[in-house]
């Protein structure tokens, strides 16, 4: 092939290589186009996971995979970390800093991030989960509530410093908070003599009237009841009003805390700005049928950044709509370069919704099978160890699994600081 030939390639730009992203980059693999991928990380991260770094489970290497390793041997790829700024629809470029990458198709997976309702401030005490850094640092923060409840000589201190609060009543707050749980009163009582973590208060804050409401009622009582049984508290219609370094005040009264993890609500990121196009009030860009931007058929925006509707209600923001969307959106493009475009409209297929509780529980809802308790457990970690990218990860997971639910250990529970370390001592 000479380089005029290359160079007539129709350019495909995709930002974000979260699940959609990954997916429309190996779609297009025996397309002929050249495709970019833009990253601001030089990874690929397992959200539904991250909780479990963050409860010191896994290690971060267990959920995150370099995108090179993905994608890299595709050779009409082109992979490069670099924040995207800005996209320019009229000289069809998207900015990144000072450079330039021009596009005849662009895909913008720019994912979310934590929604505070307006109270942004809430951020610097109330971390959320969605990336490996929130992970870790999440986890540095429970570890230290240990460690300073250890060298406190001050009952209400201690008590505050071993109060938990997460919020949001949804799989990522459930299964948080059960992973705290099994922290405190299985991994930590044997490393600490002044304190006993098994008396660690754990509560779940749920705005609405139940927790896991994309659930059937029946399954989500029976997590609550799992819950409450394990000594977590749930709280349901109350609404966080406030929230500050010492704790969270609600409608009903205030929580003395020293660790608040928001698992809440999201926002999507700002790519319905960079383009000019119409938006939801969570920020998700109002596409086509076919995931296009009105007005702009060479733009697609997929996963959690797309206000899909389905028979009149939103596709879930979560990976298996990410995935299908981005093989949907490579045989859009690779249809139109071949002269053959696609004319059906996107259509999403959920599969069904998994969560689980802790320790040998969970709650699963497929089309036609409903599984709780232990066999429920079993099919959750079948369907995450597999959904994991290579099979180091694979096997490292499902080992680390074993050995912890063996054990009752946690071989993660490192502290990592959050600013670069000073001069030996």
């Amino acid at each position: 092939m000479d380089d005029q030939t290359v160079a007539a390639r129709p350019r495909v730009v995709i930002v974000g290589g979260g699940f959609g992203g990954l997916e429309a980059a190996k779609g297009l693999r025996g397309a002929a186009v050249d495709v970019t991928l833009l990253d601001r990380q030089n990874h690929h991260c397992f959200q539904p996971l991250l909780y479990q770094v963050a409860t010191a489970a896994l290690s971060p290497a267990d959920v995150a995979w370099p995108i090179r390793g993905i994608l890299g041997s595709q050779a009409n790829m082109t992979i490069l970390m670099a924040d995207v700024t800005g996209v320019d629809t009229r000289e069809r470029c998207v900015r990144a800093g000072d450079m330039e990458y021009p596009y005849d198709f662009l895909v913008l997976v720019t994912g979310a991030t934590h929604s505070y309702f307006g109270h942004d401030e809430w951020g610097p005490v109330a971390p959320g989960l969605k990336r490996i850094e929130d992970a870790t640092d999440i986890r540095r923060r429970l570890l230290l509530a240990f460690e300073r409840a250890e060298l406190s000589i001050v009952e209400e201190e201690r008590q505050r410093l071993m109060t938990f609060v997460i919020v949001g009543g949804g799989p990522t707050g459930v299964e948080m908070a059960g992973a705290v749980h099994e922290l405190a009163r299985h991994a930590l009582p044997l490393d600490f003599h002044h304190i006993d973590p098994r008396k660690a208060r754990i509560i779940l804050v749920e705005a609405g009237e139940r927790i896991l409401p994309s659930f059937p009622a029946h399954l989500s009582d029976y997590v609550r009841r799992t819950l409450e049984g394990m000594g977590v508290e749930v709280r349901t219609q109350a609404r966080v009003i406030e929230c500050d370094a010492e704790g969270v005040d609600l409608e009903d009264g205030r929580i003395s805390a020293a660790t608040i993890i928001w698992a809440a609500g999201v926002v999507a990121s700002p790519a319905a700005e960079w383009i000019g196009a119409g938006s939801d009030r969570a920020g998700r860009v109002e596409v086509a049928p076919d995931l296009s931007v009105p007005g702009h058929p060479d733009i697609f925006v997929i996963g959690d950044t797309a206000r899909v509707l389905q028979q009149d209600k939103p596709v879930p923001g979560i990976a298996p709509a990410a995935k299908q969307m981005g093989q949907y959106v490579a045989r859009v493009i690779a249809g139109r370069v071949a002269g053959a475009p696609l004319e059906e409209p996107f259509r999403y297929r959920h599969e069904g919704d998994l969560a689980t509780i802790g320790r040998r529980a969970a709650v699963v809802k497929l089309k036609r099978l409903e599984l709780r308790g232990f066999l429920g457990w079993l099919f959750w970690g079948a369907v995450h160890v597999y959904f994991l990218i290579g099979t180091r990860n694979r096997v490292s997971v499902a080992f680390a699994w074993l050995w912890n639910y063996l054990t009752y250990q946690r071989s993660a529970r490192l502290i990592t600081q959050d600013r670069p370390a000073g001069p030996p001592r």
